[in-house]
Protein backbone atom coordinates (compact mmCIF):
# COMPACT_ATOMS: atom_id res chain seq x y z
CA UNK A 1 0.00 0.00 0.00
CA UNK A 2 1.43 3.34 -0.97
CA UNK A 3 0.55 6.81 0.28
CA UNK A 4 -2.07 7.42 -2.40
CA UNK A 5 -3.99 4.30 -1.36
CA UNK A 6 -4.03 5.48 2.25
CA UNK A 7 -5.26 8.91 1.19
CA UNK A 8 -7.99 7.34 -0.95
CA UNK A 9 -9.15 5.12 1.93
CA UNK A 10 -9.26 8.12 4.27
CA UNK A 11 -11.15 10.21 1.73
CA UNK A 12 -13.68 7.45 1.14
CA UNK A 13 -14.18 7.04 4.91
CA UNK A 14 -14.81 10.76 5.32
CA UNK A 15 -17.27 10.82 2.41
CA UNK A 16 -19.24 7.88 3.82
CA UNK A 17 -19.31 9.37 7.32
CA UNK A 18 -20.58 12.69 5.93
CA UNK A 19 -23.17 10.87 3.84
CA UNK A 20 -24.40 8.88 6.83
CA UNK A 21 -24.33 11.76 9.32
CA UNK A 22 -25.68 14.58 7.21
CA UNK A 23 -29.39 13.64 7.28
CA UNK A 24 -29.44 13.79 11.07
CA UNK A 25 -27.49 17.02 11.18
CA UNK A 26 -29.74 18.67 8.60
CA UNK A 27 -32.96 17.56 10.33
CA UNK A 28 -31.65 18.67 13.73
CA UNK A 29 -30.62 22.03 12.32
CA UNK A 30 -33.97 22.63 10.63
CA UNK A 31 -35.99 21.68 13.72
CA UNK A 32 -33.73 23.84 15.88
CA UNK A 33 -34.24 26.75 13.51
CA UNK A 34 -38.02 26.33 13.54
CA UNK A 35 -38.18 26.02 17.33
CA UNK A 36 -35.90 29.03 17.72
CA UNK A 37 -38.11 31.03 15.39
CA UNK A 38 -41.19 29.94 17.33
CA UNK A 39 -39.51 30.92 20.60
CA UNK A 40 -38.59 34.32 19.20
CA UNK A 41 -42.13 34.96 17.99
CA UNK A 42 -43.77 33.87 21.24
CA UNK A 43 -41.01 35.32 23.44
CA UNK A 44 -40.63 32.04 25.33
CA UNK A 45 -36.97 31.87 26.30
CA UNK A 46 -36.78 28.42 27.86
CA UNK A 47 -33.66 26.53 26.72
CA UNK A 48 -35.07 23.04 27.28
CA UNK A 49 -38.03 23.51 24.90
CA UNK A 50 -35.84 23.03 21.82
CA UNK A 51 -34.40 19.75 23.11
CA UNK A 52 -37.52 17.55 23.02
CA UNK A 53 -38.67 18.31 19.44
CA UNK A 54 -35.13 17.86 18.12
CA UNK A 55 -34.79 14.56 19.95
CA UNK A 56 -38.13 13.25 18.69
CA UNK A 57 -37.54 14.27 15.08
CA UNK A 58 -34.00 12.88 15.06
CA UNK A 59 -35.17 9.53 16.48
CA UNK A 60 -37.88 9.39 13.80
CA UNK A 61 -35.31 10.23 11.15
CA UNK A 62 -33.04 7.44 12.33
CA UNK A 63 -35.98 5.03 12.34
CA UNK A 64 -36.97 5.99 8.79
CA UNK A 65 -33.47 6.08 7.34
CA UNK A 66 -31.96 3.13 9.25
CA UNK A 67 -32.10 0.69 6.32
CA UNK A 68 -30.42 3.17 4.00
CA UNK A 69 -27.81 4.19 6.60
CA UNK A 70 -26.96 0.57 7.36
CA UNK A 71 -26.79 -0.24 3.65
CA UNK A 72 -24.31 2.62 3.09
CA UNK A 73 -22.08 1.45 5.94
CA UNK A 74 -22.24 -2.21 4.88
CA UNK A 75 -21.44 -1.28 1.27
CA UNK A 76 -18.43 0.74 2.43
CA UNK A 77 -17.15 -2.12 4.58
CA UNK A 78 -17.71 -4.60 1.75
CA UNK A 79 -15.77 -2.43 -0.70
CA UNK A 80 -13.02 -1.97 1.88
CA UNK A 81 -12.68 -5.68 2.61
CA UNK A 82 -12.79 -6.64 -1.07
CA UNK A 83 -10.02 -4.17 -1.86
CA UNK A 84 -7.62 -5.51 0.81
CA UNK A 85 -6.03 -8.23 -1.38
CA UNK A 86 -5.24 -5.75 -4.14
CA UNK A 87 -3.59 -3.35 -1.66
CA UNK A 88 -1.13 -5.92 -0.29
Amino acid sequence: MDAQDAVDLGRQAIVVSLLVGSPLLIVGMLVGLLVGLLQAVTQIQEQTIAFVPKLVVMVLTIALLAPWLINQMVQYMHDLLVSIPSKL
